[in-house]
C-alpha cells in the first residue's frame, strides 16, 4: 500500500490532498481549510427521543442555516410524535453548568430557550442571562405538548412571566400560549395582532404570535410586535400534513438568523420563510 500527500494552491487558498492505493483500495481525500469560523448559537431546551422537536430540531436548524449549534439540556423526555411517555429534569445547577461550558470555550451570538419545565431551571437561567445582557435571546415559552401534556410546571410559569420573558429580545408563543400569555381568547387575526401588542406591552420584549394553530382557514398568518414597528407575515396554509416540532424549528431559525447578524424584523422574515419552505415539503398524510 502506498501513500501519499500533495498540496496545491489555489490563489490564498491551500488544499491537502491525500490518496491512499493498493492492490485492494484506491481512494482520495480532500482536506479544504474552513474559510470563515461559523456564528455560534446555543439552545437551552429539552432532549426529544424522537428526533423531530427539541434541542434536535434546534441544532438541524442550526446546522441547516450555517450556524454551529451548541446545547444545554434542561430534560429527557420519551418521546415520539404521538405522545411524551416520560420527562426526566437536569439538576438546575447542572443546567447552569452546561451554559457556562458553552460561553468559556464558543460563546454564542444568539440563545434560545425551549422546554423548561420548572421554575429553578428558570432561575438559574435568569441569573446567568441577567450577567450577559447583550445576547440576543429568544424564548419560546413551551408550556404544553401536541399530545396535551403540561410541560410548564404552574409556578415555573409565574417565574418565565415575571423574570425571564423581560430579559428576552423575542418571545414566539403559539395561539395556545399566547392565550395564557395574555388571559385573552384569540378568534380573529385581529385577536392575534392584539396579542402580539398586549405581550410586547406587558413583558418588554419583542413578540411573534403565531397562527398556525387558528382555525379560520387561510394562510397561516403570524403578527411581529416590536419596539420599532409591526408585521405581519403570511404563509400559504398547507393542508394534509402532521409535523412534530415546527415551533422549535422556527424560534430556531430566528436565533440562527440573529447570531448571522441579520436584524430582528429580517431575522423573523427568513426564518418565517424556512418554516414555510420545511412545512410545504414535507409527506402528505394520505
Amino acid at each position: 500500500m502506498v501513500c501519499r500527500l500533495e498540496s496545491r494552491r489555489y490563489g490564498r487558498l491551500e488544499s491537502l490532498r491525500y490518496f491512499v492505493t493498493g492492490p485492494v483500495i484506491a481512494a482520495r481525500f480532500t482536506i479544504l481549510p474552513m474559510l470563515k469560523q461559523p456564528p455560534v448559537a446555543l439552545t437551552i431546551a429539552g432532549s426529544d427521543s424522537g428526533g423531530d422537536a427539541g434541542l434536535q430540531a434546534d441544532l438541524l436548524t442550526f446546522a441547516a442555516l450555517g450556524v454551529h449549534g451548541t446545547c444545554a439540556v434542561t430534560c429527557v423526555t420519551a418521546q415520539n410524535i404521538k405522545t411524551i411517555s416520560r420527562l426526566e429534569p437536569c439538576a438546575p445547577a447542572m443546567v447552569r453548568a452546561q451554559i457556562e461550558a458553552v460561553f468559556a470555550q464558543t460563546p454564542p451570538a444568539a440563545a434560545k430557550t425551549g422546554l423548561l419545565h420548572s421554575a429553578a431551571i428558570i432561575r438559574e437561567i435568569v441569573r446567568f442571562f441577567r450577567r450577559h445582557p447583550g445576547i440576543p435571546l429568544v424564548v419560546d415559552p413551551v408550556m404544553i405538548a401536541t399530545s396535551g401534556r403540561r410541560l410548564l410546571q404552574p409556578d415555573a410559569l409565574a417565574l418565565l412571566q415575571r423574570d425571564l420573558l423581560p430579559l428576552a429580545t423575542l418571545t414566539t408563543p403559539n395561539l395556545p400560549e399566547a392565550e395564557v400569555l395574555t388571559g385573552k381568547t384569540i378568534r380573529s387575526l385581529e385577536d392575534l395582532r392584539a396579542a402580539a401588542r398586549q405581550i410586547h406591552r406587558t413583558f418588554g420584549c419583542a413578540a411573534l404570535v403565531k397562527g398556525g394553530h387558528w382555525s379560520g382557514g387561510g394562510p397561516a398568518v403570524d403578527f411581529l410586535c416590536t419596539d420599532t414597528g409591526e408585521w405581519m407575515l403570511s404563509a400559504p396554509r398547507i393542508k394534509g400534513v402532521f409535523l412534530h416540532g415546527t415551533g422549535c424549528k422556527y424560534s430556531a431559525a430566528i436565533t440562527a438568523n440573529l447570531a448571522r447578524g441579520l436584524s430582528l424584523p429580517k431575522s423573523v422574515e427568513r426564518a418565517k420563510t424556512f418554516i414555510a419552505t420545511h412545512i410545504a415539503n414535507a409527506p402528505r398524510i394520505t
